[in-house]
């Protein structure tokens, strides 16, 4: 229930393949170059915006394809559940426009614009500039609490629904949002999420905020974070 929930959730947004991607993909890529859902340093808000909008809705599709691949099936059969929450949204967003016109339409894509992007700038925040470590063998090193950014503002945890608490939420991805836990050797944001997301717009000030942070948290653990450059 809680997965068909979170579906249609992200469907009134239009962002319906970010259920695939960020558990299929981001989950398994996080902080490393490969996943385009973790901002690099010096990276402005904006060119992560196409990045991370782009290389997610592409991820999604792969996923979905490599999954049918597997059971012999062509990535555009109706099993494939991008198609599926692609017609979904497409059903939904025409249905408005029948009922309520082509005003209510563009509303509609307008709110579901500024709701992506305000995801985005979310996940702009939680990964900046962290990135595992690999192997000999080229395997990336396990996903620890290091490897997100980590606010515990009040604030941001009510509105937001524990989000906050994101390094838990990586290290743990099980774990129910409503028991994360705090962690002191996470890297920490210097406020809460929505005074983030508000400096985040203006690149240099964020830059001048957070690198002198990421290079603190570089120092104290190089063995699980460096900077992607």
């Amino acid at each position: 229930m809680d997965q068909w929930l979170a579906k249609y959730l992200l469907s009134t947004s239009l962002y319906a393949h970010f259920f695939i991607e960020h558990n299929r993909g981001h989950h398994v890529r996080v902080a490393t170059e490969d996943d385009p859902a973790t901002s690099r340093r010096g990276e402005w808000l904006q060119a992560f915006w196409v990045r991370s909008v782009v290389g997610g809705w592409l991820s999604a599709w792969e996923l979905e394809q490599k999954r049918l691949n597997r059971r012999k099936m062509s990535a555009f059969h109706w099993r494939n559940e991008m198609l599926q929450l692609q017609v979904i949204q497409l059903v939904g967003f025409l249905t408005i426009g029948l009922i309520f016109g082509g005003a209510a339409m563009l509303g509609f894509l307008a709110a579901a614009v500024v709701g992506a992007l305000l995801l985005e700038t979310v996940n702009y925040l939680e990964h900046y500039g962290l990135l595992r470590t690999q192997d000999d063998r080229g395997r990336w090193s396990r996903v620890e609490p290091a490897h997100s950014w980590n606010s515990n503002c009040m604030l941001g945890r009510l509105l937001l629904f524990e989000l906050t608490r994101h390094s838990d939420h990586h290290a743990n991805p099980r774990r129910p949002y409503s028991v994360l836990r705090h962690f002191d050797q996470a890297p920490q944001l210097p406020t809460g999420y929505p005074g983030m997301i508000v400096v985040a717009l203006f690149p240099p000030l964020f830059f001048a905020l957070m690198d002198s942070r990421l290079d603190a948290h570089l120092g104290a653990s190089p063995a699980d974070a460096l900077p992607i450059s």
